[in-house]
């Protein structure tokens, strides 16, 4: 069995063409933020013939089933990225719209401290910072 259809499975989803098709597509790219229409496009690449609603029924199912991250960054679409179980942030540069993750220990321990002094305690978050190449 191929690791699409193992991942499919532990998720609850039934093993379909599609399914596997999208979710291979997804855990080859080079680029790990991927909206629906870049999906599509690379399924037309490879030749394969599934339309772009199934894309994006599919893309929704894997979310529902945890298999996927949707991000919704400013002035952009939605785009998709495997849940690895993984913490990190997010950069979006603004004028290419390219999405670089990051982790840094600093700033996630100065949140949690800033929660802990207003009496709480995080339960999840979201970093994203937009930025732009410097000015040489």
């Amino acid at each position: 069995m191929t690791n699409e259809n193992v991942e499919l499975k532990k998720a609850g989803l039934k093993v379909t063409l599609p399914r596997v098709k999208i979710l291979s597509i997804l855990e080859n790219a080079d680029n790990r933020h991927m909206s629906a229409e870049d999906v599509y496009k690379a399924l037309l690449e490879a030749g394969d013939d599934v339309g772009l609603a199934t894309v994006y029924r599919v893309l929704t199912q894997f979310e529902s089933a945890g298999l996927i991250l949707r991000h919704n960054f400013e002035g952009a679409h939605a785009v998709f990225e495997l849940n690895h179980d993984e913490h990190h942030d997010h950069m979006v540069c603004a004028e290419t719209g390219d999405v670089i993750e990051f982790f840094d220990p600093i700033i996630e321990k100065r949140q949690k401290e800033i929660a802990e002094e207003h009496g709480y305690e995080i339960v999840d978050h979201s970093l994203t910072l937009y930025v732009k190449p410097k000015k040489k």
